[in-house]
């Protein structure tokens, strides 16, 4: 007998929710003769992107609870006329507009339509790669940070924090310091190429070193900017391993100014296994690692694969709340304009494909990832489950004070059903209704379960994601 159960008592760590990402300059090494909208939003007319726009913000929609944002290398032409006094931004020396407009659309009308059901959302900006003049190699996507910029390149984080706070008046809670920077192996030995023609997106490479010495330098320069309240994140390592294993964790650990500073564990979560130089994992080394010298600090996985857009990719998420200690997850970028990115994307399932004509599709991803989305708002709980069948996964959400329903979620990943009594603890309700996606429902309505003496009584679909919302 398949037994699981799910305890709403057990409150594991606060959630600051699921999140979403629409991704537009990425890979362009010259933005004035090739401009790029890899999220496609510039091919669509404005009843299409509002279209959009409801399907993920709107109150029947994913309702994400953090929004991810990147910054590439195109908003400062040449250095600021202070460059060494660490007090001076001249926001006249950035453009912060030209590269980024359907970015901020999207997180515009994201916002608004959010607002408009009382709700909110965090976001975290990315810096993808900073202007080719700041690195040694003076061309996009260069590898090494040249000595001389590291205040300008604190400032160019400030002044794009600053104009999305203050000209847009978005909700900016985090600033991270890069993107897969640890990566060594995507330029050649000397640095001598950008290699941007190998379908990498920007990056620039960050040492241990060099992520410890801006965690001390940036913390007193927000502050001096009247931004206390943005936390800075450590950077997004490609996965936990790595954040642990490549010694990003003790670094930041091992160094009193630099655990202070820090106001968010990230990393992304791309999982790959076998015996080579890209295995890895969920494993929360890293992350504890962090918090015995700052407990309670958040940590937000702030990038994983579509997949292929089935139960499976739900999994990877079960595993970085479960096994990584995650507060957040992001999955990569939601809406896909596929064929602007070079070689092919590494990474293609998505939520809302785009088709360059005018028209966009809603994928089989955006449905599995509404099970999980709708479930986990911001300001619940992660509770604690079991399951005695691997291939019967199991997460749980308890409402903790915030109005929304306790909430779990059953993963069949096997090609058979599963019967399953589920033991329920501590929920609000004996009632819960269920919704469900597989390969032949999207997101479809269940009806109502009762829990009798304890136990609620579930047969999951091969290959389904089942969500039970407390009635």
């Amino acid at each position: 007998m398949i037994k699981a159960q799910v305890n709403f008592n057990k409150r594991l760590r606060e959630w600051d929710g699921f999140g979403f990402n629409y991704v537009e300059t990425c890979q362009t090494p010259d933005y004035a003769t090739n401009p790029q909208d890899y999220g496609g939003f510039s091919t669509l007319n404005e009843e299409k992107r509002q279209e959009i726009i409801s399907l993920i913000f709107g109150e029947d929609g994913l309702k994400p609870g953090v929004i991810k944002m990147f910054f590439d290398p195109f908003h400062q032409k040449e250095e600021n006329q202070n460059p060494k006094d660490p007090a001076i931004i001249n926001m006249d020396n950035y453009d912060h507009t030209t590269t980024t407009k359907w970015i901020r659309y999207f997180v515009r009308e994201g916002l608004k339509r959010t607002r408009e059901r009382d709700g909110d959302f965090k976001i975290i900006t990315t810096l993808y790669g900073p202007p080719a003049w700041m690195t040694k190699q003076k061309f996009v996507r260069g590898r090494d940070l040249d000595d001389p910029y590291e205040i300008e390149l604190a400032k160019y984080y400030i002044s794009w924090i600053k104009y999305l706070r203050e000209v847009e008046y978005f909700p900016v809670k985090y600033v991270c310091l890069h993107n897969e920077g640890e990566d060594f192996v995507r330029w050649p030995e000397d640095g001598s190429e950008s290699w941007l023609d190998h379908g990498h997106d920007y990056n620039m490479y960050w040492s241990p070193e060099l992520v410890v010495k801006f965690l001390r330098l940036m913390r007193p320069m927000l502050d001096s900017q009247g931004m206390q309240d943005v936390g800075i994140a450590c950077g997004e390592t490609t996965n936990w391993l790595r954040f642990y294993d490549w010694g990003y964790a003790d670094a930041i650990a091992d160094d009193a100014d630099a655990v202070n500073s820090l106001g968010l564990i990230s990393s992304h979560g791309f999982v790959t296994y076998g015996d080579n130089r890209w295995f890895a994992d969920t494993r929360s080394a890293g992350v504890d690692t962090v918090r015995e010298k700052k407990p309670g600090l958040h940590a937000w996985t702030t990038s994983i694969s579509w997949s292929k857009m089935d139960v499976n990719f739900l999994n990877a998420f079960r595993n970085n709340i479960y096994s990584a200690k995650v507060n957040a997850v992001i999955p990569w970028a939601g809406i896909q304009w596929s064929s602007k990115w070079v070689g092919g994307d590494p990474n293609p399932g998505t939520a809302i494909r785009v088709d360059g004509n005018g028209g966009y599709t809603v994928e089989a991803g955006y449905y599995f990832y509404k099970q999980l989305c709708r479930a986990g708002q911001s300001g619940m709980s992660v509770a604690g489950v079991s399951s005695n069948d691997t291939e019967l996964g199991f997460m749980a959400f308890a409402n903790n004070g915030t109005g929304n329903p306790d909430a779990f979620i059953i993963l069949n990943t096997s090609q058979v059903d599963k019967k399953v009594d589920i033991s329920i603890t501590g929920a609000n309700s004996e009632t819960f209704e269920g919704y469900r996606t597989s390969t032949e429902e999207r997101y479809a309505f269940l009806g109502s379960f009762k829990v009798r003496e304890g136990v609620l009584a579930y047969t999951a679909p091969a290959g389904s994601a089942t969500t039970f919302y407390a009635k």
